[in-house]
């Protein structure tokens, strides 16, 4: 048997023509005279399956679609043969591949009431989630010699040590954007020296720790989420709670209090780059000395500013940890699922922290820190 499919034509004894298949009919061989049997112009009567040495369903469905197409009878087949030809004669079907699509009127509300539904069981995930995380905060104090200091360590080398290259670079360069723009619109007005008030205000106050907190969940929001998922996925988080460990006192909580202590760190640093950016524009474009715009912006910046950056800076951290890890912990199925709730981390991190900006932004100012 040599696993091939042929078929020849023959002439039957009532003057029509017959097809005899020779070989096996099997799914890896009659894909090769597949398009040969579709081209036939002969009208079949009958169809021999006699010198068929095996076959299976795919072989059988081919079989019987050829004999619907000519109307012919299947002479010869074995008893294996037939049964399969049983199952497999009324397989055809008229029907639709997709149903119909529904008027806009009914799929509309019917997608939003999905969302709808999907975010009350996401609500209904976040709320256990933090509830776990206050059970572990909990447990850890009542058992202080479970606490993972190596853990915490590591994470804030990772979230903070490991991001300052970067977040100074980005914060030196929005500096240098912010005191640019703002000398040109401000010559309008002959007020160029409002520049270091801008700079040092909108740097300490607003961009230096929600940018630090757009990058840090883009960097590490996003790790958290893909390094916790891929535990989960390979079910290395299942065999910690079997040997007795749990994942939210050594996996989360380490990651949270990292990134919610180094924001505070990477906040204030970020403001001061970036404010060294703004005078780095003083002294080449403006005509402001390099130390008389730092001098300017002890005096122009009130303290309540730097508060108010240091105040943020934690919440926004907290905010990305729980979004990362929260996802990270909801990853099941496939390696895809990894790769959406990374997304969807980063996604829901960045917008719960500007929103919670402008929830402050609205705070400090009724506060009488505006």
């Amino acid at each position: 048997m040599d696993g091939t499919a042929h078929f020849s034509l023959f002439e039957d004894g009532a003057g029509g023509t017959g097809l005899a298949f020779e070989g096996a009919l099997l799914v890896s061989s009659v894909g090769q005279i597949d398009d040969e049997l579709d081209a036939l112009s002969e009208n079949l009567s009958t169809i021999d399956l006699s010198k068929v040495e095996e076959i299976d369903t795919v072989g059988a469905w081919v079989t019987c679609r050829l004999a619907a197409q000519h109307e012919a009878e299947i002479t010869g087949a074995s008893s294996q043969a037939e049964r399969l030809l049983h199952a497999v004669e009324n397989a055809a079907n008229d029907a639709d591949l997709a149903p119909a699509r529904v008027p806009v009127w009914e799929r509309v509300p019917r997608a939003m009431g999905e969302k709808v539904y999907e975010a009350r069981s996401g609500l209904l995930g976040v709320i256990s989630f933090l509830g776990a995380i206050l059970v572990g905060f909990g447990s850890l104090i009542r058992s202080p010699s479970r606490f993972p200091g190596r853990a915490i360590v590591r994470q804030m080398e990772l979230v903070g040590v490991s991001a300052l290259p970067i977040i100074g670079l980005m914060s030196f360069l929005i500096g240098i954007v912010i005191a640019q723009q703002g000398a040109v619109q401000l010559s309008q007005f002959g007020a160029e020296t409002l520049t270091v008030n801008l700079v040092g205000r909108i740097t300490l106050r607003e961009l230096g720790v929600l940018m630090t907190a757009i990058m840090v969940a883009g960097r590490s929001g996003s790790a958290f989420a893909a390094q916790i998922g891929t535990m989960k996925l390979t079910e290395e988080i299942d065999a910690m709670r079997t040997i007795g460990i749990s994942p939210i006192e050594r996996l989360v909580i380490p990651r949270i209090i990292a990134c919610t202590f180094m924001m505070i760190l990477l906040g204030f640093y970020a403001a001061i780059v970036g404010i060294l950016g703004g005078a780095v524009i003083g002294q080449f474009s403006l005509g402001i000395p390099f130390f008389t715009f730092l001098s300017r912006i002890q005096e122009v910046v009130p303290t309540h500013d730097l508060w108010v950056g240091l105040i943020k800076a934690p919440v926004f951290g907290l905010i990305v940890a729980l979004a990362g890890c929260y996802h990270g912990m909801q990853v099941k199925g496939n390696s895809e699922e990894v790769g959406l709730r990374t997304t969807l981390a980063v996604v829901s991190a960045i917008f719960a922290v500007i929103v919670l900006d402008a929830f402050f932004a609205v705070f400090f100012t009724e506060v009488g820190w505006g």
